[in-house]
């Protein structure tokens, strides 16, 4: 089954934003660090596609010579609520040193600079090791599926869904399919990556057509209310994919 977004212009006029404000927060980091900024590059939906003008962040990676201090990152906010308030929080910035020792730059999100990302500016380029296919399923087991763990659980036992969470409680359903994606392929790639794989590579425990349902919301910027009554099916979702985790059935298809 093909699922399109409702509204395709909409999506690339608010990605077009973001390429400029991505531009000028790259200028104000090569302004801020001269010669010390090695690189700038686009990564997530904004590199390897699907970016959606509600549900997307812009995300973006830095490498310097210097680590970036508290002051740094959020003068960084501060110059990008100047030029854009509105898709200033969107921002996610990973940053690392030239041997991507320091700083915010997981192993997924290292494998999305290696295989999407797209160059902003780039004094030096710089290439880590890749992480294996072990490092990526320990990460995933790790503090992701915790923070996870933690989101359905709240989720699950909220009376009434506020705007506010609108965000992370559709995140916290789609995360599943990201997951299965990434723990037997060993890469990271978009949303529609994931489904696409998990409707051929179904997993026991997972409800595609619920997940096909959180996805079609995000094609189409919708809210995230008519998957309020299936909360708790979040607690199967992440039961499901502490399984694999445990190895009980990592391979285990329906």
């Amino acid at each position: 089954m093909v699922i399109k977004s409702m509204a395709p212009d909409a999506d690339e006029e608010v990605r077009e934003a973001a390429l400029q404000l991505t531009d000028s927060v790259a200028a104000y980091w090569e302004r801020k660090l001269e010669n010390n900024l090695l690189g700038v590059y686009l990564l997530g939906s904004l590199a390897h596609g699907g970016f959606n003008r509600r549900y997307s962040d812009i995300d973006i990676g830095l490498v310097s010579e210097v680590a970036l201090t508290n002051d740094m990152l959020e003068g960084m906010r501060s110059f990008a609520k100047s030029m854009s308030p509105d898709l200033a929080s969107k921002i996610s910035l990973f940053w690392t040193d030239r041997s991507f020792v320091t700083g915010r730059f997981p192993p997924l999100d290292r494998l999305d600079y290696l295989d999407h990302s797209m160059i902003v500016m780039e004094r030096v380029a710089v290439r880590p090791d890749r992480p294996t296919l072990e490092n990526i399923r320990d990460y995933l087991c790790g503090a992701p599926f915790e923070n996870w763990d933690k989101a359905a659980r709240k989720f699950a036992q909220m009376q009434e869904l506020e705007e506010q969470n609108h965000k992370a409680f559709l995140r916290a359903f789609l995360y599943a399919a990201r997951f299965v994606f990434s723990w037997d392929t060993g890469t990271m790639a978009s949303n529609d990556d994931a489904m696409a794989f998990i409707r051929a590579e179904p997993q026991r425990g997972l409800d595609v057509p619920l997940l096909e349902q959180a996805f079609q919301i995000r094609l189409d910027a919708a809210d995230p209310d008519p998957l309020f009554k299936y909360r708790k099916s979040l607690l199967n979702l992440v039961e499901a994919c502490a399984l694999i985790c445990t190895k009980t059935h990592p391979k285990d298809r329906i």
